[in-house]
This record gives structure tokens, sequence and C-alpha cells, in this order.
């Protein structure tokens, strides 16, 4: 047995580190280190309840739009308003946009240049890949980026500026849209689809969103060969590599629900289990510090009577990220929890037939991006220039509220506990907490330490690349796990 200590990682946001116990040539157990402590909890304590909305989009500069939703929303549950139509949408497309953008990003930029990596040099499709997709410098970086700028224009007149937003508001959003913007921003998306229908996907976005079992799409993936599109080669380098049968996790997914609509979610709220949708309760949710860098607690707590107190000198602490639980469990959160929650059909045959893996992971992100761009074209088509975007009003001085969202990575959590005009407790559980959890009081891993189990080594490396795939794959914000 081997101890491997990899990390810090390259392309992604913060830092990470991970131990892993080899033997042999396969990882045993795994330990996920966040090293770096921020603070955010903490700093709100004692603010003015509308001060979180000018602090938490800075805890990331990637998914800043779902940390001020998630406090919107919080601060409207809190004040008993109610957002008009309007703001509904916008806040859905800005928030889209963003998540859209993430996809993107983390399959171009993040995911795909793994496999430029030396240890792949002597397969056949080595050459080919690393003219496309070597980071910052292969063609695809010189294709996406003008594409991915453009496309965040949206936020631009939705929202004012990305990242960190303060347009987004409890009972909606500041800026309303005059028709002549309303046409800009479906000229923006259109430009945006075709380029994805062109050069990501290679056919029509809903054509990729339509397939509804795997065979259907392995069947389309042979008819028109690995180098019709980026996806394509994506599907094609997976299956080289065998991807399915890499980071496995128990299989426990969940989502909050996202983007909100009049009586729902566009994409349902729930937790999928023992191959069974189930409706989620938010009071089962704990935090469990036992293993973190954290002062210890006889017990697991819901988050509105979480405490953040750090503790560098916790004998049994190994990461500053505390080990979220629901009903005493892990829970995978992300595109493909969400995706299979919500019942698309294509994840579901996915999952049936080789559970949570990296291929899978990485498919339901970019079937996200077919089934927003489309949905986001019809929202924009709804706005109403002249109608009201936001309703408003009044911070009561006691009281408690919860916003819950769905960011790129999966389902992120404020609680907010305001008394005396002020914030008494501010606890946020984002996506790569939950995904990136030590081990909790019973001694259980989080989902990125069980997926790690069973990795395989390539012969003479110490920079294992079946690692890289796995924790890419959950696309970790490390900022945000650490706020």
């Amino acid at each position: 047995m081997t101890r491997l200590i990899m990390g810090p990682f390259n392309r992604a946001e913060g830092d990470l580190e991970v131990k892993l116990d080899v033997d042999g040539n396969t990882v045993t157990s795994a330990k996920v280190v966040t090293p770096l402590y921020r603070g955010f909890e903490k700093i709100l304590q004692g603010k003015d309840p509308l001060d979180a909305l000018v602090y938490v989009p800075r805890i990331c500069g990637i998914c800043s739009v779902s940390q001020s939703t998630a406090a919107a929303t919080a601060l409207a549950k809190l004040q008993g308003v109610d957002t008009p139509p309007n703001g509904q949408l916008a806040t859905n497309i800005i928030l889209a946009t963003e998540n859209i953008a993430d996809h993107f990003t983390h399959f171009y930029l993040f995911f795909m240049p793994d496999f430029t990596r030396e240890t792949y040099k002597s397969e056949h499709w080595f050459d080919k890949t690393l003219e496309r997709f070597t980071a910052m410098k292969g063609q695809a970086a010189a294709d996406i980026l003008p594409a991915r700028a453009e496309f965040l224009h949206i936020v631009g007149l939705l929202a004012g500026k990305w990242p960190h937003t303060l347009s987004i508001q409890p009972g909606g959003t500041t800026k309303t849209v005059t028709p002549q913007e309303k046409f800009r921003l479906a000229a923006i998306l259109l430009r945006f689809r075709k380029f994805l229908e062109k050069t990501v996907f290679g056919a029509d976005l809903e054509q990729i969103g339509s397939f509804s079992t795997v065979s259907e799409l392995d069947a389309w993936l042979e008819q028109v060969g690995s180098e019709h599109s980026d996806f394509c080669r994506f599907m094609f380098l997976s299956k080289q590599l065998n991807l399915k049968a890499l980071g496995k996790t128990a299989n426990r997914f969940m989502s909050y629900g996202a983007y909100s609509t009049e009586n729902d979610h566009l994409f349902k709220q729930g937790t999928f289990t023992h191959n069974m949708r189930q409706s989620l309760d938010t009071q089962t949710i704990t935090e469990d510090v036992t293993y973190s860098w954290m002062a210890n607690d006889s017990k697991p707590r819901h988050p509105f009577d979480g405490v953040t107190i750090p503790d560098a000198d916790m004998s049994d602490g190994y990461t500053w990220c505390k080990a979220p639980r629901l009903a005493g469990q892990s829970f995978e959160v992300g595109a493909l929890a969400r995706q299979i929650v919500d019942g698309h059909p294509l994840i579901r045959d996915a999952l049936a037939q080789s559970g949570s893996n990296v291929e899978n992971r990485i498919l339901a992100r970019m079937l996200e991006i077919a089934l927003l761009v489309p949905t986001v074209q019809k929202w924009i088509d709804q706005l109403q220039p002249g109608d009201a975007f936001r309703s408003h009003g009044t911070t009561p001085l006691h009281g408690q509220a919860t916003g819950l969202v769905e960011a790129a990575r999966g389902s992120l959590g404020h609680w907010l506990v305001v008394k005396n005009g002020n914030i008494l407790n501010y606890q946020i559980v984002a996506p790569t907490t939950w995904n990136f959890s030590p081990r909790d009081i019973n001694g259980n891993p989080g989902p990125l330490e069980q997926a790690l189990v069973g990795a395989k080594l390539r012969e003479g490396e110490t920079d294992a690349v079946s690692v890289q795939h796995i924790v890419r794959s959950f696309d970790p914000c490390m900022v945000c796990t650490v706020h």
C-alpha cells in the first residue's frame, strides 16, 4: 500500500488536494482536502440582511449569479413578497445563461484538455485531440472564447454586468427591458445557438434533447462519426477509455429544483435513490464537522442552527469543507442529478445501464445546454416590456428563510436567520460542499471520495489521469466550498 498526494489541481476554481491510498495500480481509499478557508459565513454575521446581496456574489467569480439568486430568494421569503412574471423570467434567463456558460466553459477549457496529457501520447487519437483541445492553445479555444464572450452579453443586458451583479433582488430584478433590448437578447441567443448546432453538437438542439435511450444516441454517433462535432469527439474518447467504468458513487441524487415557474420548476425538485424519485425534505439536511477543521460539535446540525468556527488544530480534521448530509446520507448533486430527478429518459437509461460515472456526468451537462437554450429563447419571447419586473417588500426585524437554487454544479442553499434587524446566522451549503465532502460522524465518505475508489493508475504515472477525469467530471468550485 502506498500514499499518493495529488494537488494543487490546475484548471480548477480554488485550491484542491487529493490524498490517495493505492494498492498496486488501484485506488483503495481517498481523502479530499480543501486547504483554503475564506469565512464568508462569519463575515455576514451582524450585517444588515440586504448586505448579503453585496457579499455573497463575491464568494465566486464563476457562479456569482447562483449565489445572488439564492440570497434574493431567501430575502424574498423573509419579506413575504412575490415576484412578478417579468422578474421571474429575467432571473431565470440570467441564471440559465450563467449555468450554460459554466457547462460550456467546463467542457472546453477544464475537461477536454485532460485528453491531451502526455500519458495518452501513444493513443492513435492523440494528435488530433492535441490539436483541437490543448488548453488555451488548441483550435477549440480559439473557436469558443469569442462565442462565450458574446453569449454572456445576455447577462450584461439584463443584469448590468457579470459577475457580481446587484440587479437580482428580493421580488425580482431591477433592470427593465425595452422592445429593442428584447430583440438584441434574441439575436445574441440565436447566434450562440447556431454555434452550438454547427460546432459543439453537429445537430439541432431539439434532436440532442430528444434522445431517449443510450442505444438511440449510440446509433446517431455511429452514423455521423467521431469527427462530426466536439460532442461526438468526447463520446468517442469516452468509449475508447471506458469512462463509464470510472468515478462511480452510491447512486443517490438530489436536486432543489431548477428555474422556478408559475407552479413548479423547469427541472423538478426531489431525490432519486433505489431507482425511485422521492420528495425532498430539507428539514433533514445537516452539516457534520467531525473531519473538518472546525470546532467540533456533539452532533450534526441543521443549517439554521449551523456553526462555523474555524479550528486549524482539530486533530481529526483534514479539510475546511463540512460534510452535508440528507437524512444522514451523502448525495451527489449536479447536472446528472438534476436530469435523473427530473426524469429525462436518456439520462435515466444511462443510469440504469452504468450508474453514476464520468461519461454520464459530462453527457448530462451537455444535454442541459441543448435543453436550456431553446427554453431561454421562449423565456425571452415571453418578456413583456413595460410591465413590472420587481415587487418591493420590507425586511422584518426577526425571522428565518431559505433560498434554494440549482447552480451549474448542483444544489446551492442559503439559510438566513435575522434577529433585531441584523443577520444572526447565515449558512451556505454549496454544490461542491455536497460532492467533495469529507467523511461524516459515521465514517461515511462523500461522493468524490466514493468515486475515486477503484480508479486505475497507468504505468509510470504519478499524476493519475483517471483521478483527473473523475475530479473534473464534478467540475469543482473550491472557493464556494470553503465560503
